[in-house]
């Protein structure tokens, strides 16, 4: 990973019964996403010739239970700035509203762009739906912006249930150098059931239904090198693991609370 940005945090885990039942800002039922707008004249920044893909690799959670502890050192290749190296990073949440995505950033001290963001910002009402076009196109612009100024790591907090809703995100990241993550919130849609009716902004019901009937976990296949799926402790599962490619083989890392 470069040095000259902040990696992920590793965290202490909790079972659900415990996650603090803060409000989430969470993206709501993201319509078909229209062809991005660039206000920017410059060009994407082509990928350096001698850069390789990086080693897909998958990584289990549960969800947290206390603070988020430091980061890890950055791996020595990313600290010596080799050549090898990405320009940087693009990690994409995915999951339903209710499953824990705001929260998992703010435990790291992260600032997501975020479609809730936007909507606070672009209209004073976290809870406007009617410019759903707008919103992501906006965002996908704020990201691009990030890109060209070369930041490090970028996060989008947003559902981006399907392949077609990511697949906007990962042509962008990859058309300028960087690997792309994602973070796979695998909970229950009973689990985010209950949270969502906790939660100050409350999605439909039957909104939330059709979004976990259109929720697909994200694969390596999509162009991503790692993903870490998240889960509730105790929880079934809902989804399987996504399958690393044959080729290299995928480094697996689980975390126990």
């Amino acid at each position: 990973m470069p040095g000259s940005g902040p990696a992920p945090l590793s965290p202490s885990y909790l079972s659900e019964g415990n996650v603090p039942h803060e409000a989430e800002p969470e993206a709501d039922e993201v319509q078909d996403q229209p062809e991005q707008t660039v206000a920017a004249a410059q060009e994407p920044v082509e990928v350096p010739a001698e850069s390789a893909p990086a080693t897909p690799s998958l990584v289990v959670e549960t969800q947290p239970e206390s603070p988020s502890i430091p980061p890890p050192e950055a791996p020595a290749a990313a600290q010596s700035g080799s050549a090898r190296s990405p320009r940087g990073f693009v990690v994409l949440a995915i999951g339903l509203p209710g499953s824990g995505k705001t929260t998992w950033f703010k435990r790291r001290g992260v600032q997501p762009l975020s479609s809730d963001m936007l909507r606070t910002i672009l209209f004073d009402d976290i809870t406007e739906q009617r410019y759903q076009g707008l919103v992501f196109s906006t965002l996908r612009s704020l990201l691009r912006a990030r890109l060209i100024a070369k930041m490090p790591w970028n996060y989008v907090d947003a559902t981006n249930l399907s392949p077609h809703e990511r697949r906007q995100w990962i042509k962008m990241a990859k058309s300028f150098g960087y690997e792309v993550q994602a973070v796979f919130f695998d909970v229950p849609l009973q689990v985010c059931l209950e949270r969502n009716s906790r939660r100050e902004r409350v999605v439909n019901d039957e909104v939330m239904h059709k979004m976990a009937e259109r929720l697909r976990p994200p694969s390596f296949k999509e162009g991503f090198t790692k993903i870490t799926v998240v889960r509730v402790k105790g929880a079934a599962l809902s989804h399987p693991l996504p399958e690393p490619p044959s080729e290299p083989e995928a480094e697996a890392d689980g975390e126990e609370a």
